[in-house]
This record gives C-alpha cells, structure tokens and sequence, in this order.
C-alpha cells in the first residue's frame, strides 16, 4: 500500500514557475513508476510525466516537454518543477504509482488528492 500527499500548487502568472511535490509513504516506494496527471475543468485527466523506478528514464507529454522537469529522490518523494507556465496548464495535478510507464491513468494502482495550479493571463 502507497499512501500519496501532493503539496505545492497555487497561482501563478503565466510565465512564472512552481514546484509541485509528492511525499509517499510504504515502504514499496523505489517498487514503483511515478507519474504525474492533471485535470482541467470540463476535461478528461492527461499524462503529464512519468519517471522510472531508478530515475534515470522520463517521458513527457508533447504539451509540457522542455518545461516541466519531473525528479525522484531516494526516499519518498516525486517533484515535478514547472518553468514557463500558461493559462492552459491551468487544472488539479495529481501524482500516481504504478508498475508502468505508461501514460494512461487506469495503469496506476495509487492515486494522491490532488493540488490545484492555477495560472493567470
């Protein structure tokens, strides 16, 4: 069981950065795929970023890469550092856990509350 609690959202002007972050507890975390999701008023969830369980491979939704930089530590916590924002990153990011690098949500097993990023024109 992996138990996630996102922190790090606000507002912000557009072309301003935030740093979300995602602390895990379990002792399983280094067992698990991190990715992170977000959801738009109106829209379907989207994959934003994913890191692999040692770290050293990411993937990025076409619509964030060379902004958005998503990190793991040893520990237990996933950050995803966000340059450049834009009204349309506007929406409520969740982080996941799964045993997957995909970029569909239902391949995640564990899910966090959800932090919401607001960014202003």
């Amino acid at each position: 069981q992996v138990q996630l609690v996102e922190s790090g959202g606000g507002l912000v002007q557009a072309g301003g950065s935030l740093r979300l972050s995602c602390a895990a507890s379990g002792r399983t975390f280094s067992s698990y795929s991190m990715g992170w999701f977000r959801q738009a008023p109106g829209k379907e969830r989207e994959f934003v970023a994913v890191i692999s369980r040692s770290g050293s491979v990411r993937s990025y939704a076409d619509s964030v890469k060379g902004r958005f930089t998503i990190s793991r530590d040893l520990a237990n916590t996933v950050s995803l550092q966000m340059n450049s924002l834009k009204p349309e990153d506007t929406a409520v990011y969740y982080c996941a856990a799964g045993s997957t690098m995909r970029t569909e949500g239902t391949e995640y097993q564990y899910w966090g509350q959800g932090t919401q990023v607001t960014v202003s024109s």
